[in-house]
Formats: structure tokens, sequence, C-alpha cells
């Protein structure tokens, strides 16, 4: 399993809780703290892409 995701230049971690049977991960290399989670990879990938979109525009607005 590879242990990160890309979308849009930007880095995200991927692990797992076995206690909450639950994936999470956070954007890397940015100095803010952005994290995601998901029941399965498809949903945690999805809210990876949306969390870095969300950072995006926030970037493009200051």
């Amino acid at each position: 399993m590879n242990n990160n995701m890309e979308y849009k230049g930007y880095l995200g971690s991927v692990e797992f809780s076995e206690e909450e049977a639950v994936f999470f991960g956070k954007i890397m290399n940015i100095r803010s703290l952005i994290s995601y989670e998901g029941k399965n990879v498809m949903e945690l990938s999805e809210q990876f892409r949306e969390a870095v979109d969300e950072y995006s525009s926030i970037c493009e607005q200051q």
C-alpha cells in the first residue's frame, strides 16, 4: 500500500487506525495542519482532494 497520495502538487499521508477502523492523513509540507479521514480508501482519497481544493482556495484569497 502506498503511504502517500498526490493531487495538484500536494502530498498527503495515508495511515490507518485499527482502534477506530478509519483511514486518516494530513497534507504534508505546508505550515497549516489540514487533516482528512475516510472509512475506506476511496472516501479517504475524496476527502484528501476536497481538503486540497479548500486549502488552495483559501491561499488564493490571501
